[in-house]
């Protein structure tokens, strides 16, 4: 489970407790041909020491973050496997330009690029996903923590899509404002400034009454 969306710059938190979106249900591909996973198809990454990745190993350290970041961005399940399926297979393609400092903020601008490239084809953002319910909660507990994650959703899709994306980088994937501004193309004060809007906007959108 997830921490949603941290707290508020005043220090009151955003939204209570963890939610927890259903992650993706079947392998990065969906009906595509997936690369050959054999040892000379390999990701090489590069930090303070020259390493090497294969694809499994990339999407199993990562496809659970790009998945929740893609689900939190678009508010609906199918379309965030979708863009995860999509992401791994465009990093996969550019393997040989991503350096291990650098693969999960990468994951994440490729990931948003996805959704925007979605958006203009035309499909539609959802505001609620049909998420599965533990069966390890209560039935009561699970109906207010779907209803909760409803919410959350909505108020999502009511910020600037930048915003959206800003705040999901540095509150569910913990990047820094450095990292977040090279995904965004942004300078990190301005990465600052909208992630402390995007809170800003939650919190009082929180406090309104629901009708």
């Amino acid at each position: 489970m997830v921490p949603v969306l941290g707290r508020a710059a005043h220090g009151r938190p955003v939204a209570r407790g963890r939610l927890r979106p259903v992650g993706p249900r079947a392998g990065p591909h969906r009906g595509r041909r997936p690369p050959s996973h054999g040892p000379k198809a390999q990701l090489r990454v590069s930090g303070a020491a020259p390493d090497m990745m294969d694809f499994t190993t990339l999407y199993r350290r990562h496809s659970e973050d790009v998945f929740r970041f893609a689900f939190y961005l678009c508010g609906d399940r199918a379309t965030a496997e979708d863009i995860v399926a999509e992401t791994f297979v465009r990093v996969w393609g550019a393997r040989d330009r991503v350096e291990i400092a650098t693969v999960r903020g990468y994951l994440l601008a490729i990931a948003r690029n996805q959704y925007l490239q979605g958006r203009r084809r035309g499909q539609r953002d959802a505001i609620l996903d049909e998420a599965l319910p533990d069966p390890a909660r209560p039935v009561d507990e699970a109906r207010e923590a779907k209803q909760e994650l409803a919410r959350v959703l909505a108020l999502l899709q009511e910020l600037p899509e930048i915003d959206r994306a800003a705040l999901l980088m540095r509150a569910e994937e913990n990047l820094s404002y450095e990292e977040i501004a090279a995904a965004l193309r942004l300078t990190p004060a301005a990465a600052r400034v909208k992630v402390h809007r995007a809170r800003a906007r939650l919190a009082a959108a929180r406090e309104e009454p629901t009708r």
